[in-house]
């Protein structure tokens, strides 16, 4: 959007306390580019922390052995242009292509990072796709970040899928809440108030996150009647502490946000450096049960590659756990093979 000021797209505009020699850095950022809000960067206090980790570009991305850009098998279960439709009765409809902030763990690097936004007959095919199945009934609008588009472009989408009789649950998956909080305004939230039900899921990673101007987006949406869900990644050297994930679900919940999801990392290329392993990732659930009350505990999720989908890691889930890979259950039953390594 036109007023998301200047971001910082290149190494050489970082600050030199936390950018020691941005010349090294250009490689990375020619294969995954880079962008973070002036906002997002004035919480950054040093290199080495929780939010520069998540924003600032790291050479071991360029050292990742994975090289396969949709493990999810999205590309495959994309019947129409921007739809993905992989559960029977709900789509994800991929309205924007941009961020205020890249997310050095991206699981859709492969689709953000332009310099222009979704055409409109994009938009509109993904539309057409919706109103002509009647099985759909809830739109889950993503990208990138539906909230760097517009207010009116965005009213357009909505205002289209409430005209669609089937659909009756609109979702909305952003993080501008957390890297860019001045974008969510009262005439922003009157306009979407208008097409209840809508669920918002924000996602924070971070206690350090949480600041005032975050607490007062989140508060905006929720005086508007719209539920509130946090989708948490869980990522190495930035939350992989009981500690911090205690810290950040209990001030979720002071600012109306419920912890709903917490992910195991999807292996796109650049991101091994940020991953946890999964017995690693169940020590820290046990860790937090008891500690934490039941509204503040999320569920630790994992999305199957080949296109699963999503599981809750449970015991009952995990089939067979070896040196290398584990096997585990999907919601049809179909057992599928995950790495661990």
């Amino acid at each position: 959007m036109s007023n998301l000021l200047s971001p910082i797209t290149a190494p050489d505009q970082l600050p030199g306390r936390l950018c020691h020699d941005p010349k090294s850095l250009s490689p990375v950022v020619q294969a995954f580019p880079m962008r973070i809000s002036h906002y997002f960067l004035s919480l950054i206090r040093n290199p080495q922390d929780a939010l520069a980790r998540q924003a600032i570009p790291d050479l071991r991305e360029l050292h990742d052995p994975c090289t396969n850009a949709d493990p999810l098998a999205e590309e495959e279960q994309s019947p129409a242009p921007l739809i993905v439709h992989r559960y029977p009765r709900r789509v994800i409809f991929l309205v924007s292509n941009q961020c205020a902030v890249y997310c050095r763990f991206c699981m859709r690097k492969r689709r953000v990072a332009t310099q222009s936004q979704m055409p409109p007959h994009a938009i509109a095919a993904g539309l057409d796709y919706i109103g002509r199945h009647n099985e759909i009934n809830e739109v889950i609008l993503s990208g990138g970040d539906p909230l760097m588009l517009a207010d009116e472009d965005l009213v357009e989408i909505f205002t289209a899928l409430r005209r669609i009789r089937h659909v009756k649950i609109l979702r909305m998956h952003t993080r501008v809440a957390c890297t860019w909080p001045q974008r969510i305004t009262p005439l922003l939230v009157q306009r979407l108030s208008s097409f209840h039900p809508l669920y918002i899921n924000i996602h924070f990673n971070h206690p350090d996150e949480i600041t005032p101007e975050a607490a007062q987006a989140c508060s905006l949406l929720a005086d508007a009647g719209i539920p509130l869900g946090s989708q948490t990644v869980l990522l190495r050297g930035v939350n992989d502490r009981p500690e911090v994930l205690h810290g950040l679900m209990e001030a979720l919940l002071n600012i109306r946000v419920k912890p709903y999801y917490l992910h195991q990392i999807d292996r796109v290329p650049g991101t091994a450096h940020f991953q946890v392993p999964i017995d690693r990732s169940l020590d820290l659930m046990t860790g937090l049960r008891g500690r934490l009350s039941g509204m503040a505990m999320p569920h630790l999720m994992i999305d199957l590659p080949g296109g699963g989908g999503k599981m809750e890691l449970l015991p009952e889930s995990i089939v067979q756990k070896d040196c290398d890979h584990w096997l585990i259950r999907n919601f049809q039953g179909r057992i599928f093979r995950y790495p661990t390594t």
